[in-house]
């Protein structure tokens, strides 16, 4: 699975524990369903870390598409509100 994080490029997440990324998901649908904004923004920091360290970047050039888009690090939590979905941001593969 490709993850776009917004102005970052993205990242292939196929080899990361897909359970621990869905409980950061998880967190920071949990915080926004809350409108915990300082909540939301923790735990996008947490999934954006996640993610970052152990996806594998991927080549610029690369022309396939995102299955997940996450928001940038600094979202208001308007802007997270805006890109989740039902799932939140990264579909569970189960």
């Amino acid at each position: 699975m490709i993850i776009r994080i917004m102005g970052e490029g993205q990242f292939d997440i196929a080899d990361v524990d897909q359970n621990l990324l869905q409980k950061y998901d998880n967190q920071v649908e949990d915080a926004v369903n809350a409108a915990d904004e300082e909540a939301a923004r923790k735990a996008l920091h947490a999934l954006h870390d996640y993610v970052v360290g152990h996806g594998k970047p991927v080549s610029d050039d690369f022309l396939g598409t995102s299955e997940a888009v996450v928001p940038f690090v600094d979202a208001t939590l308007q802007e997270i509100t805006e890109l989740l979905t039902g799932e939140g941001f990264i579909p569970d593969p189960a």
